[in-house]
């Protein structure tokens, strides 16, 4: 990943902290760091260990996304995670999105982690239709579909994000990593706290119903009447912002 050009503000970030407790930070599907900076500013600002990887494929070119998959993600994923718990063992995990999605799956793999912070998560794949038609395109030798990034109420905001949607990394997102999670939540016992927009034309809101209604620990959910998609940009960002600020004190105690 260090041979690539990043977009000018999809860098990742990793700051060492004075807590006890670390956060990290996961930003979602063709998206990049930027869209969960101002959540992992604030963090830091509170002096929280803060990781905000850039995840592979993302934050540079569509090209560079089209040869990634579920298991490139969550390695990466882990690999922050582990950094985070060489300086730290109270992690509080948060995401916006497929990274809401990897946030579950980190929460799975790593069972003492404090708590989950998601912003209107992927949690199960699409219906079987869907997936078939997906599969289908990439039979015919499409590539990319049209984007889906930006999706935004506040004019004044631009999410940094792909134009296209690479087509066998979504299926991957599907088949890999979201179908083999969707009935393992009753597993998670840690605090959560989860975001969810009525208006997202992007993840659709049963998506967060659905993880609502079989999560095995505590369950705080907030539902989001200003924002689309991006909550962690729009609107709502602040509500955010301070409220998983509040959650990340409460759940490690630091």
């Amino acid at each position: 990943m260090s041979d690539v050009t990043i977009i000018p503000g999809c860098e990742p970030m990793s700051h060492a902290g004075t807590r006890g407790a670390g956060v990290l930070v996961l930003h979602g599907f063709t998206g990049n760091p930027s869209s969960m900076r101002i959540q992992a500013n604030a963090f830091a600002e509170l002096g929280y260990h803060v990781e905000l990887p850039r995840l592979p494929g993302h934050g540079t070119s569509v090209d560079d996304m089209l040869t990634t998959d579920w298991a490139d993600w969550t390695g990466e994923v882990e690999a922050a995670y582990q950094r985070l718990a060489a300086r730290t063992d109270k992690i509080v995990v948060m995401g916006l999105s497929m990274g809401g999605s990897l946030t579950l799956w980190t929460g799975l793999q790593h069972g003492d982690v404090a708590g989950l912070v998601l912003v209107n998560p992927a949690t199960k794949a699409q219906p079987d239709d869907v997936v078939a038609m997906l599969q289908e395109m990439v039979d015919d030798g499409n590539t990319v579909m049209p984007g889906i990034g930006s999706d935004i109420a506040d004019p004044d905001v631009t999410e940094i994000a792909y134009e296209g949607t690479p087509l066998v990394a979504l299926l991957s997102l599907q088949n890999d990593g979201l179908a083999p999670m969707a009935e393992r939540y009753g597993e998670l016992k840690m605090p959560v706290l989860l975001y969810t927009s009525h208006n997202d034309h992007v993840v659709p809101p049963e998506s967060s119903e659905h993880l609502a209604a079989t999560v095995g620990g505590e369950l705080d959910h907030v539902w989001l009447d200003r924002s689309f998609h991006v909550a962690t940009q729009d609107y709502d960002r602040d509500t955010i912002t301070s409220g998983a600020a509040t959650f990340v004190a409460r759940v490690t105690g630091a």
